[in-house]
């Protein structure tokens, strides 16, 4: 009995065979570089799972291996750059799996907060940036259309890569020439910027039920970059709050027709209460899905395989025993440049929260861009009984740690 995992999360993988073989099932990984799970292979037994490198963007190939499959059972896809290319092999398999349609919408975030905004669960529309014309009055126009303070981003967009501040007329010409020297994945288009502190709910979906798991904090850097630098989980937000606030996640998940599975869905906390950012079709990634197995105490990846196999996840019923809460600071260099290495790792043993560094970049790995999460080389860890004393452990402990680049040749 097999379950696929096209590519995965850079973390996780092994509390995803660990879930499988709870439920009698064998991963096989799907991956065009088995080195970008270095850190979770190294930790699992010789055979755990299957790896089979190939490029995953080709569908035909894909399918080809699924194909001679004994046993395919179910298909799992976690990640934003391959969202689609499952949701095409989940339909043409008849595997279990969401509405192709619903995970197309979810990952055009110009569509969802239109789609929103006429549920009335948004404030702001979105308005494409090629709908009004490239011409002299351009950004004008864009900023009457949307207002300031604007953001400017790609409606397929990941890892706060390609968003652009514009808090006036200047900066929004500014962020469309910087647009214009981009290569997009999706479409560029323009929406309100929500000011307040921003937070990722974590969210399981079945049969249209949507269950708030927590709350991940998101510290993120000085405008007018959103680079995302600290996150911890669970946020103690009051009772009442929380209702509220799982209440809202569902209809805004029912609005755009997801009815299952696990969700990622960032918010801003405004003044005027919680407003989307954006929905992720998936769990939590960098650190936050290992916080949810250690806050929540339990295995979450199980809802995962369950899921991919048209179970009812037992996670969306369970009473969780919990654990420590968690935080974790990305580690980023002070310049780009060629990956060297980290200093102070030996200093994270004797200090509170067991602090670990988990490395995401290799030695001789170009680090290009320092503004959003592109940049980061590993991250540092921290747990304590509450988020915000994990949060002031780990910014503890990732101040004794340094990245180190060296400038390229040439």
């Amino acid at each position: 009995m097999t379950v696929v995992s096209l590519e995965a999360l850079t973390f996780g993988l092994g509390h995803l065979i660990r879930a499988a073989d709870a439920l009698g099932e064998r991963i096989r990984l799907l991956t065009r570089d088995p080195l970008v799970y270095a850190h979770e292979l190294r930790q699992l037994p010789d055979g755990a799972l299957d790896v089979v490198e190939m490029d995953t963007f080709d569908v035909d190939a894909v399918a080809a291996d699924l194909c001679g499959l004994p046993g395919l059972r179910g298909l799992i896809s976690s990640t934003d750059t391959w969202t689609l290319v499952g949701a095409e092999l989940t339909a043409r398999f008849r595997l279990p799996g969401l509405d192709a349609a619903v995970l197309e919408l979810t990952r055009d975030k110009a569509r969802v907060r239109n789609v929103l905004y006429e549920a009335g669960l948004t404030r702001g529309r979105a308005v494409e940036a090629g709908a009004l014309g490239a011409d002299a009055d351009y950004p004008r126009r864009l900023g009457k259309e949307v207002g300031f303070p604007a953001v400017l981003k790609d409606t397929a967009g990941t890892g706060s890569q390609n968003v652009w501040l514009a808090r006036d007329e200047p900066e929004l010409a500014e962020a469309l020439r910087a647009a214009g020297g981009r290569r997009l994945t999706g479409r560029l288009f323009a929406e309100p910027y929500f000011s307040g502190p921003l937070y990722s709910a974590e969210t399981l979906t079945w049969e249209g039920h949507t269950r708030l798991l927590g709350v991940s904090s998101r510290l993120m850097s000085h405008e007018p970059r959103f680079r995302e630098e600290i996150t911890a989980f669970p946020v103690a937000f009051p009772e009442p709050q929380r209702l509220s606030l799982e209440k809202w996640l569902g209809e805004v998940l029912a609005a755009v027709g997801y009815t299952d599975r696990f969700a990622h869905v960032e918010f801003a906390l405004t003044v005027t209460g919680p407003e989307i950012i954006e929905i992720n079709p998936r769990i939590g990634g960098a650190l936050v899905a290992e916080g949810m197995c250690r806050a929540l105490g339990c295995n979450v990846y199980e809802a995962m395989v369950e899921a991919s196999l048209g179970r009812r996840p037992r996670l969306i019923d369970a009473e969780l025993p919990g654990g420590p809460a968690v935080a974790f600071v990305l580690g980023y260099p002070e310049q780009a440049g060629v990956f060297t290495g980290v200093t102070g790792l030996d200093r994270l043993e004797g200090m509170p929260g067991s602090p670990a560094w988990y490395p995401v970049k290799r030695v001789g790995d170009r680090i290009e861009y320092l503004g959003d999460s592109r940049g980061y080389a590993g991250i540092v860890w921290a747990e304590a009984e509450t988020a915000e004393l994990a949060t002031h452990r780990a910014v503890a402990a990732a101040n004794a740690v340094r990245v180190h680049t060296e400038r390229a040749a040439g």
